[in-house]
């Protein structure tokens, strides 16, 4: 890096101070204009640069967040599962404070993080606590679990999620984006199955795998937690079917 804001900013993320880093960053677009800290950030590092996005307040705009490029952003969220937050609150949180800015192509964003390796994980992560919403609205195109939707924008319903194209899909109006326009998840999810439907068809199936293994884990503490419970009722009649069922235990968690 040659331009001494980046310089000190990086200096100053290694310390801890990030808002002292994004001050540094803003002095440069102050004194030389936006365009000079949008081309700074083409040298910034990924990792320093969600440091700082990561950080954001929604009380008050950050100028980083105002003015990072959708190919910037995209390098630098998908570096977020190194900090192995498992609630993905902060993923939402920036992701949503910088798609969703003032005059931004919240689908562009998208489509960048989506190019970039790891990216529909990111995206999957930034759902994944809505996976049953989700796939409800692929199906009924309504987020609504009690309702079904309207035929006519459900081709979906019946047809194999691996068909889903551009191609394929038709967009829906823009009265149907404007009832789901939360500036949230439903808002991305609206936006991939409509606009960007290639990449929603892999984060949904990536969503689905996970769902899968939630379930399996579920099913396997139900399993673990049931001889523990019958050994209370009755060990007489426990300790037989204990040791007729240790083989099968053993086949049945391995193919968990």
């Amino acid at each position: 890096m040659s331009v001494p804001a980046l310089i000190e900013a990086q200096n100053l993320i290694q310390l801890g101070d990030i808002a002292g880093a994004e001050h540094a960053l803003a002095n440069l677009a102050e004194t030389e204009g936006d365009q000079a800290l949008v081309a700074a950030l083409d040298e910034f590092p990924a990792k320093d640069l969600l440091a700082i996005i990561r950080e954001y307040d929604a009380s008050k705009e950050s100028l980083v967040n105002l003015l990072v490029t959708p190919e910037q952003f995209a390098q630098a969220v998908v570096l977020e599962k190194r900090y192995a937050d498992l609630t993905h609150e902060q993923l939402r949180g920036m992701i949503n404070s910088v798609i969703f800015r003032d005059g931004a192509d919240a689908a562009e964003f998208l489509y960048e993080i989506a190019e970039v390796e790891g990216g529909y994980d990111a995206l999957a992560d930034y759902l994944q606590d809505r996976t049953q919403m989700v796939e409800h609205f692929y199906r009924y195109a309504t987020f609504d679990l009690y309702e079904y939707g309207d035929e006519s924008k459900t081709q979906a319903i019946d047809d194999d999620l691996l068909s889903l194209t551009r191609d394929t899909e038709t967009r829906a109006s823009a009265v149907d984006r404007a009832s789901v326009e939360d500036h949230d998840w439903m808002e991305v999810t609206y936006l991939l199955r409509y606009e960007l439907p290639e990449i929603f068809r892999e984060v949904l199936m990536k969503l689905r795998a996970r769902y899968q293994v939630y379930l399996r884990n579920l099913q396997n503490d139900e399993f673990a937690e049931s001889p523990v419970a019958e050994e209370g009722d009755d060990e007489e009649v426990d300790a037989p079917k204990k040791n007729n069922d240790d083989g099968d235990d053993d086949d049945e968690e391995s193919a968990l």
